[in-house]
């Protein structure tokens, strides 16, 4: 992907980690817009818990750095056919717009990296983890920084 593409081209990115259990839909979901907002909710009906949201606007440079590490991870080479199919522990849905690129993956939970090396495709599962991994905490970083 050339760099000018890249830097000026749209950019999306959606994660969402969830399942239906006792306690019903409880998820982790986070996007990075189009306009720089991060958008993040978590609900977790855990001892009546509430939905958490949380809303916060990112500078130019933060996006441009998060797709910098998408980038570098060469998720957009990978392809979900062979990661394993979502379940009753639950599912993962990491879907990226870079530019005129667009992917969408569908995974179960990820529980360790057992799992991942257990896979039929254990080298492009290993890059959606650890990227998912970098992106949590780099949203974490900033969502809960600047939102206070």
């Amino acid at each position: 992907m050339a760099a000018m593409e890249e830097d000026n081209g749209e950019f999306y990115l959606r994660y969402y980690v969830g399942h239906r259990g006792k306690f019903g839909h409880e998820f982790l979901e986070f996007e990075f817009r189009p306009d720089g907002k991060l958008r993040y909710a978590n609900n977790s009906n855990y001892k009546n818990d509430t939905m958490i949201r949380k809303e916060v606007f990112l500078t130019p440079a933060v996006l441009k750095e998060c797709r910098r590490i998408i980038s570098e991870s060469e998720i957009m080479k990978e392809d979900d056919n062979n990661w394993p199919e979502p379940d009753r522990v639950g599912r993962q849905e990491l879907e990226i717009v870079m530019g005129n690129e667009h992917i969408s993956f569908t995974t179960s939970k990820i529980g360790s990296l057992v799992d991942v090396h257990s896979s039929q495709d254990p080298e492009g599962l290993r890059i959606f983890y650890y990227l998912v991994q970098v992106i949590a905490i780099y949203k974490h970083e900033y969502l809960f920084e600047c939102s206070g």
